[in-house]
Formats: structure tokens, sequence, C-alpha cells
């Protein structure tokens, strides 16, 4: 190895432990409620068809907080959340219902007004993977084979996409307590990854919305 090439890298170490301690780092756990909401185009000639989210399902996770600047970081969550759906009947009598289990991993920008007391405002991308799917209960099946309904998704056969992304969108509040720090916030998210992959149906969209509340404690303070 040359001398410019060992002079570069302790150049390169020597800003990131810069940049480190210029920095504010928080982890902790977030955990709350979650509320999703799906639809539907069973094929092209058909519109969106809605069906029923499932609610009150619990979200929890690892939550880590950096700040590189005043009022200005990123957050990276790692959570479990429960998305699906159930549709019903056309007399409302039977239905279908099927649960998403995902490990979701959001990458945000935070942005925050105030000092103890702090108004956040977070958006970005989200990532995931489909750690497994329940056909809850199946009561009905359609009476008109040229109009499929939601299909079966944790069946033997069934074959979901497991990958997860979109966007997601939130805002809160949070106190500030010495090292520790307490957020209650509302996100809401779009998915753009679709369950279904065996082309039973022509699209579908979900959303989820989540009420949570986080405890983080500052691991590295900014000087």
């Amino acid at each position: 190895m040359n001398i410019t090439i060992k002079a570069s890298i302790i150049f390169l170490l020597v800003i990131a432990s810069t940049a480190l301690t210029q920095a504010q780092t928080s982890i902790g756990i977030r955990g709350g409620l979650s509320y999703s909401g799906m639809s539907y185009r069973p094929i092209p000639s058909i519109p969106n068809q809605k069906v029923h989210g499932v609610k009150s399902q619990p979200v929890f996770g690892l939550a880590l907080e950096h700040y590189y600047k005043d009022h200005a970081g990123i957050e990276l969550d790692i959570q479990y959340v429960t998305t699906g759906y159930v549709e019903y009947n056309e007399e409302e009598t039977l239905s279908n219902e099927t649960q998403f289990d995902y490990l979701k991993i959001p990458l945000l920008s935070n942005f925050y007004f105030g000092r103890s007391g702090r108004f956040h405002i977070k958006m970005g991308p989200h990532f995931g993977r489909l750690m497994k799917a329940t056909d809850v209960r199946r009561e009905f099946e359609t009476n008109n084979p040229d109009v499929p309904i939601l299909p079966t998704y944790g069946q033997e056969g069934d074959d979901p996409n497991r990958f997860m992304y979109g966007l997601t969108a939130g805002a809160g509040i949070s106190k500030v307590f010495g090292k520790s720090t307490i957020v209650a916030e509302v996100r809401a998210s779009y998915e753009f990854g679709r369950p279904e992959s065996q082309d039973r149906i022509f699209d579908m969209s979900g959303s989820n919305l989540e009420f949570t509340v986080s405890y983080l404690f500052q691991v590295l303070e900014r000087k």
C-alpha cells in the first residue's frame, strides 16, 4: 500500500470520527397500533373494489435516531407490523380475512421544531419482507368466475410476493428529559409492493396507518 493510499484512508477515518463526535444519536423501542386498508381491481375493465382493512394490530420494534445538525436528522426503524384485509360477500353475511406479517424498515428524514418540547415531521422510503401470510378465515367464493375476488395467500400452492417497499410520512411530538426522549406520532404509508404474484387478480393497492409511542435514550452526544 503506497503512501498516498495510506494518507487517504487516514484522512477518511479522521473525517468519519469528527462527524460522529459532532452528531447526536439515540436508540430505543417503539410500539403501538396499526390500521390497514386495501383495494383491488379484479380485471382491467372493472373499477377498484374497496375492502375493509385489519384494525388494531400491534406494531413494535427498535428505533435509531441520528441528528447530524440542529433540527435535522434521520431515523431508522426495524419493526414488526401486521396488515391485511377483510372482504365480505354481497349480503355481508360471510367474510374472508387474510393477514400479512412484515418485518418493515423505514428510513426517514426527521425535522423538528422546538427544544425540550418538539414537533416532528418525518418522511422517506420503507422496505421490508413478508414473514408470514395467514388466511384467518375463508367463508365464501365468487359466484361469477369471470370476476375474481381476492385470493388466498397462506394456503398450499400460494406464492405471495415477499418484498415490501413504499413511502412513509408522519408527524408527532416529543419531550426531552435529559438523555431520554418520549415520542408520540402518527405515520401513514403507501405500499408499492403487491402481495399478488400469480396474476390471479389484475392489481391491488394497500396503505397503513400507525399510532405509536417511542422511548429513546441518547448514546452519543453532539459536541
